[in-house]
């Protein structure tokens, strides 16, 4: 009894030694006190700590079940709207596990073959360990070279590159349908917030992977233009080339893992359900290397100067959301809403940090966490600081399925998760979780509330979000990692169910829970 108190443990040996030497009546009053206060001190602590959800188990998702709608395959779901006067542009996200499922063609190239659950789940994991690494290349190439906005008069092949982009090898992993070009070609784009240049794959081509669709040839467009060297669009580039031959801008993005996209820059118009957007500023990549296969390219939606919100800003007020379902509870597609419709009346509003050395990632401000209600000792501010140089610090991602912290964060986090269910019996790890679960047989479980603590918004994690299946045997992992690197990643499983609100305007994201209705 005396071990569980919550109290000093010297102050109750003190009080314990008391006990021992007094007498009578005396002794049984204040015996009979001590207890009661240690047994309410328990009790109150214990239900405070085991604030709890209900998980009801379900399973991974069956590809079987992957599906896209008829209409959706040749033609645009995605819609522009008014509202207010103001424009307001609505798209249907999809994961990468559906777009292979209807793409029999890439299956040898993507997953050998197989598609079960278990392995789809396996390379989404392999997937976000490239893309977390590409991240942290790109912030220790920016570190070590600082922007520049010099424009190079070379040859095609004779300008240096920048990584200015978050997407490692085959780690896009929401799409959408968008058209492309006048009349539009309607092609597969990743959707990417770790990113700035809309690019896509163009004829011809000296090298292309694999995509889903034919390949876009700029020629057959009455809209695309080649944008001028000397123009301020060119000069937004971190580093841009010239073609000698036709004095028109050259693009080059890099990636961390050695891949990359390069060509024409140009603007071109890209419609939905026949609403068209014109001027976007695009590369047209002609040599495409250790690139993903699948979609056609990228619609790059970071904070960036050239990125597709930056862009629109004017008009789409610089405002844009999503809402990822859960693919193992709902077979509906998630979405993304562009303009003042974005912004949904029940989200809470954490600031934007800057990154002086990189603009494009969102980086927000985490205070702590609570398990079961309680706050974790040691998880303090200091350990997701942003720094001068531009290291470390927290950012809110797409593109990464797992949410990372920094290592001392995580395992205070972890452990104090693994005392909240220690009533759950224990599995064996998987992949990249260390905390895993056997619960077999079973169709629900209680388990200790997870709350992500940012500046003026609190993030309540719904079970399903913090406790997921990785195989059909009914092993479920918690769903975060530890890093090394100094760099934190909310991703995108610990948003699912969430309106995540991208405010550029206000500088500010915000966070609506059950937004995906």
């Amino acid at each position: 009894m005396l071990l569980a108190c919550p109290c000093n443990p010297f102050f109750t040996l003190s009080l314990f030694l008391t006990l021992s030497s007094m007498e009578g009546k005396a002794k049984k009053i204040l015996h009979f006190s001590f207890f009661t206060v240690l047994f309410f001190s328990t009790v109150t602590s214990t239900s405070n700590y085991l604030q709890s959800h209900t998980l009801v188990l379900n399973s991974l998702p069956n590809p079987s079940t992957f599906s896209w709608p008829q209409s959706d395959y040749r033609s645009d779901l995605n819609d522009l709207t008014q509202t207010n006067g103001e424009s307001s542009l609505s798209l249907d996200l999809h994961h990468l596990d559906a777009l292979v499922s209807i793409t029999k063609d890439l299956e040898s190239l993507s997953f050998n073959g197989t598609q079960t659950s278990e392995s789809l789940f396996k390379l989404r994991l392999q997937r976000d360990i490239l893309r977390v690494k590409t991240l942290n290349k790109i912030l220790e190439s920016a570190a070590r070279s600082p922007p520049s906005n010099s424009t190079a008069a070379s040859g095609r092949g004779g300008f240096s590159s920048s990584v200015v982009s978050g997407l490692a090898q085959g780690s896009g992993e929401y799409f959408t349908r968008i058209g492309v070009g006048t009349p539009p070609k309607y092609i597969f784009m990743v959707l990417d917030t770790g990113s700035d240049v809309p690019w896509l794959q163009c004829a011809p081509c000296r090298k292309c992977y694999s995509q889903t669709d034919p390949i876009f040839d700029p020629r057959k467009s009455s809209s695309f233009s080649k944008v001028p060297c000397g123009s301020p669009t060119c000069r937004r580039l971190e580093n841009a080339g010239c073609s000698t031959k036709t004095q028109t801008c050259l693009y080059q993005v890099s990636y961390g893992d050695g891949s990359f996209t390069r060509g024409d820059f140009g603007t071109e118009t890209l419609t939905f359900r026949g609403s068209r957007v014109g001027q976007v500023a695009l590369g047209c990549g002609h040599d495409n290397q250790g690139l993903f296969v699948g979609a056609a390219g990228l619609m790059g939606l970071g904070r960036g100067r050239l990125s597709f919100p930056t862009q629109t800003s004017r008009r789409f007020n610089g405002k844009f959301s999503y809402c990822l379902v859960d693919r193992s509870t709902s077979s509906k597609p998630s979405s993304m809403i562009f303009g003042d419709a974005a912004v949904s009346r029940t989200a809470r509003f954490t600031p934007l940090i800057t990154n002086p050395m990189l603009d494009t990632f969102y980086y927000v401000e985490l205070l702590g966490i609570s398990v079961g209600g309680a706050r974790v000792p040691g998880i303090v501010p200091s350990l997701f600081k942003l720094d001068e140089a531009g290291n470390g610090g927290v950012i809110i991602d797409s593109g990464t399925s797992v949410t990372r912290l920094t290592r001392s964060a995580y395992i205070r986090f972890r452990d104090a998760f693994r005392v909240g269910a220690s009533g759950l019996k224990r599995g064996t790890g998987f992949s990249l979780f260390d905390t895993c679960f056997d619960l077999s047989g079973m169709k629900e479980v209680k388990v200790p509330t997870v709350v992500l603590h940012f500046r003026g918004a609190d993030m309540s994690l719904p079970a399903n979000n913090y406790l997921i299946p990785v195989d059909s045997s009914g092993t479920f992992c918690f769903a975060f990692a530890g890093t090394m690197n100094k760099l934190s990643i909310i991703g995108n499983i610990q948003q699912q169910g969430f309106r995540v609100v991208y405010d550029l305007a206000g500088s500010r994201v915000g966070f609506a829970p059950r937004g995906c209705a």
